[in-house]
């Protein structure tokens, strides 16, 4: 429970975190009457006749491939949740009214199995992804579950498709948790009916050019991603959309990515989807970690998390949630007293960052000409827990 514990004091400064994920995470919730969750107990499984032929692990690429179970529970406002079903993968039949098409009421996690040194395949942090999700969903207006049933659902599902849990290093089994309004009946207006359903990937590094390789951004203030009080710090299928046309604008200029700004001051939120770090010198005394705080803005990522968490417990330089500006980044980068940049998330992991255009400008970081950089350590640290390589209570198995 030690990581838990500096989890709720590092947390303590932010009002959303406390309010929703922190509240799921720590307080004990009153058990769900049979209507407001599904129960493991019901679930019913309908395994595939079909042999599907299991991908090259080496040229898997991120979402394409898919495993060959699904898991789906309905839910109706008149009765509750019905059972949870594990069938073959299939495509869905909807109403074009459907509150989702109109209205984007949708929620989804995005969490990995991983195939273990001891053959073992383990879940990274889950208890995190499923309240997540539930606070995703209360805000959407969708509804809620026990999340300790969905773990036990999400388990039975990776343990079925196990053989599609890749055993090479810097693969995974990728796996979608999402949350739809199902009811055919436009309005603006919480749907009368919903459907929670899971789906599984084999995915190798998200990005092509490897898991160490350092990606370029795009900064253009002209663009923001989320503002306070809305709903950035939820994972929303609409927040989504919006940040394509900008991605391409990055991609047109040969950058990777997005890095979004907010306000008149261009403070730094998030990189895509990603959360970013900043390794820093000080004028005096320790190194700086810092990360931007979770003001309703900043999407409370479990691998952002799980980094805190780790270098609070290193102890060797100080960690702080505080948010930077473009201004403050670059008067640090021209003293020379930016040592890093790197982005996180589930999907990438963790990956360094070379380079910021920002107003016509490009920012070069010397990320990946430090010795013995935070990032490759830091990249380390959760992979051998992730694999397995060290025993961790974050590593879950699935059996």
């Amino acid at each position: 429970m030690k990581h838990f514990a500096k989890l709720a004091r590092s947390a303590s400064s932010s009002l959303f975190f406390h309010r929703s994920l922190l509240r799921c995470l720590f307080m004990n919730s009153p058990k769900l009457t049979a209507q407001q969750s599904f129960k493991y107990d019901d679930l019913v499984i309908t395994k595939s006749t079909e042999q599907r032929e299991l991908p090259d692990a080496s040229n898997l690429v991120f979402g394409k491939t898919f495993s060959d179970h699904m898991l789906q529970i309905e839910w109706t406002q008149s009765n509750g949740w019905g059972k949870p079903e594990i069938t073959p993968l299939h495509d869905f039949q909807m109403h074009p009214g459907a509150k989702v098409l109109h209205y984007g009421q949708a929620v989804f996690e995005g969490m990995k199995a991983y195939r273990r040194s001891d053959s073992k395949i383990a879940l990274f942090r889950p208890e995190l992804n499923a309240r997540r999700l539930l606070s995703s969903s209360e805000r959407a207006s969708l509804p809620s579950f026990d999340c300790e049933e969905l773990l036990k659902c999400i388990k039975k599902l990776v343990s079925i498709d196990s053989k599609w849990v890749p055993g090479d290093d810097d693969c995974s089994l990728y796996i979608r948790p999402t949350m739809i309004g199902t009811e055919g009946a436009l309005g603006v207006c919480a749907g009368q009916t919903a459907l929670l359903f899971i789906i599984t990937c084999p995915v190798g590094p998200y990005f092509k050019k490897g898991l160490t390789k350092a990606v370029t951004l795009l900064a253009d203030p002209a663009y923001t991603r989320a503002c306070p009080g809305g709903a950035g710090c939820y994972k929303f299928a609409a927040n989504y959309a919006p940040t394509l046309y900008v991605q391409k604008l990055a991609q047109d200029q040969g950058l990777d990515q997005v890095l979004w700004l907010y306000g008149q001051n261009h403070q730094i939120c998030e990189a895509g989807a990603m959360n970013v770090f900043f390794f820093l010198k000080k004028a005096v005394g320790k190194p700086e970690l810092i990360t931007p705080p979770l003001d309703g803005t900043i999407l409370p990522g479990v691998t952002r998390q799980s980094i805190l968490d780790l270098t609070r417990e290193w102890g060797e330089f100080e960690v702080s949630e505080r948010a930077i500006t473009m201004s403050e980044l670059i008067a640090l980068n021209e003293e020379k007293r930016v040592l890093e940049m790197f982005v996180c998330g589930t999907a990438v992991i963790l990956c360094p960052v070379k380079m910021i255009r920002y107003l016509d400008k490009d920012i070069n970081l010397p990320t990946v000409d430090m010795k013995n950089p935070l990032h490759v350590r830091l990249l380390k640290a959760l992979s051998d827990i992730q694999y397995g390589r060290v025993q961790s209570e974050w590593s879950v198995p699935v059996d």
